[in-house]
């Protein structure tokens, strides 16, 4: 397997979300669509007129191989359930990106466990960011995962 990336559903807000992420793990959208782009009949019938404007699609670069990835649910397919059974894992390469990383996360959000030297070895956090999903932020000393 190259790589798995995380796919975040919205209920209209997913562009003020990956803004966000972006502030926080820096880099450029590698694709961004509206709905208004949709260039499918079938899918046109199911769109409102309000719901152009909306993302269909956006990826952001997560390292070399990994894209965070997410999209606006449009109203005909039903609004979007979050659970809290998900969490989002992120890698750092240094205690202080791990530091900056969480920090940004958690910003708005809120701790569930603060960045600490684990019993395991690792360097580890997690929280719950200002729109409902759950990180886990992690620098491991003896080998990068």
């Amino acid at each position: 397997m190259k790589s798995i990336n995380p796919y975040l559903g919205f209920n209209g807000n997913c562009e003020e979300a990956f803004t966000f992420y972006k502030s926080v793990f820096g880099g450029e959208f590698s694709g961004m669509q509206r709905f208004r782009e949709v260039d499918d009949e079938e899918a046109k019938k199911v769109l409102k007129p309000e719901e152009g404007e909306k993302i269909m699609h956006i990826a952001l670069p997560m390292g070399k191989d990994n894209f965070l990835m997410g999209s606006d649910s449009p109203e005909a397919l039903g609004e979007t359930k979050f659970g809290n059974h998900i969490s989002i894992s992120v890698h750092a390469d240094s205690k202080e990106e791990a530091d900056k990383l969480f920090a940004g996360l958690s910003a708005g959000g809120q701790v569930t466990m603060p960045m600490a030297d684990m019993f395991w070895g690792d360097y580890f956090g997690m929280c719950t960011d200002k729109f409902g999903f759950q990180w886990m932020v992690n620098y491991s000393q003896t080998q990068q995962k």
